[in-house]
């Protein structure tokens, strides 16, 4: 039977931008079997591409979408190994990744409670290597299992040859369109959970000395809630740029220019500097352009107020980025994925 793919879909609804945009053909599968038959179908069809859909949530459409979007919803979590000291997980590409989260918390699972709030699908997180208050998901991650579009077969890439880095993986870069991800393996604590509280705001927010998983999480819910602007509230995609990293000496010469800039050593020679604060120092911060702007309580965020299209969005960054260049010497990289 051939897949029922729709045409003009409007794909408002299935960006956190909000962004009003038109696939040209779109399907949603929900096995990996419905996945293999539609790829089947798009070879015969010779669509000009194709665009696997998450959660949306680190996404900026430019213009509608020529060519197929395949929209994931491949569901399901399973134990595969649990012992007293680990769990092994395997968990379908389109779970939410908060829900994957609470179900965690659920089950005294330790290793990603720090991850708490982040939008998406379990599928996008090996993508952009998900990090968040000292925490990243390849500290979790065993390997990942993906189907190569051309051979049409299924394999898994351990978490070495995922090649994570900050906010990257192979699947962001050499091997872009290249595979699909249908899960990912996890290994997780199942008692003597390793806790990260290091970041200053998490402390902060702890109401005791030595938390459980379930109360770093609360904590981190929190903060996110307080600094970050709810997608279903108004349109965005999470932070749009990177933390930039640069070589150390540089820093050390723009703090005897900027006293306040702020910078936390990765290494002896690279310091990685806060976009937000470099944002926010070039007077962005709560600015509104058109139809969209920097968000008031975080610079890093850029928001839709409305109407805003893709390339209005874009416009923005890219006078952002010129303004921290122009003032700093650092660029500063889109973290979001730009598609058109």
């Amino acid at each position: 039977m051939k897949p029922q793919i729709l045409k003009n879909i409007s794909l408002q609804s299935y960006n956190t931008f909000g962004i009003n945009c038109t696939a040209k053909n779109f399907i949603e599968v929900k096995t990996v079997d419905e996945l293999l038959e539609v790829l089947e179908f798009a070879e015969q069809k010779k669509y000009p591409s194709i665009l696997v859909l998450g959660g949306g949530s680190n996404i900026l459409f430019l213009k509608d979408f020529e060519g197929l979007v395949i929209k994931n919803s491949i569901t399901g979590i399973e134990v595969i190994e649990e012992n007293e000291e680990n769990t092994t997980l395997y968990v379908s590409a389109g779970e939410n990744w908060h829900q994957f989260v609470l179900f965690c918390l659920e089950h005294n699972y330790g290793g990603i409670e720090n991850l708490s709030l982040i939008p998406g699908t379990v599928g996008a997180a090996p993508m952009q290597n998900i990090g968040a208050y000292g925490v990243e998901i390849r500290d979790v991650v065993e390997r990942v299992k993906v189907i190569d579009r051309k051979t049409k077969k299924t394999f898994w890439i351990s978490n070495n040859e995922c090649q994570f880095g900050y906010r990257s993986s192979i699947f962001k870069h050499q091997a872009k369109d290249k595979y699909i991800i249908i899960g990912v393996e996890f290994r997780l604590t199942t008692k003597n959970h390793t806790l990260n509280t290091s970041y200053g705001a998490i402390q902060e927010a702890l109401e005791n000395d030595s938390p459980t998983i379930q109360e770093i999480s609360k904590a981190i819910i929190s903060i996110r809630e307080s600094k970050l602007p709810n997608p279903k509230e108004i349109g965005n995609g999470g932070s749009f740029f990177k933390n930039p990293e640069i070589p150390s000496s540089q820093f050390l010469k723009l703090k005897t220019e900027f006293p306040n800039i702020v910078g936390y050593p990765i290494s002896d020679k690279i310091t990685k500097v806060p976009a937000g604060w470099l944002i926010e120092q070039c007077g962005w911060k709560g600015k509104i352009v058109g139809n969209t702007g920097a968000h008031k309580n975080q610079a890093l965020v850029l928001v839709n107020y409305g109407n805003a299209k893709g390339e209005e969005v874009w416009n923005l960054a890219k006078e952002i980025q010129k303004s921290v260049f122009d003032k700093f010497g650092i660029h500063i990289e889109p973290e979001i994925n730009i598609v058109g």
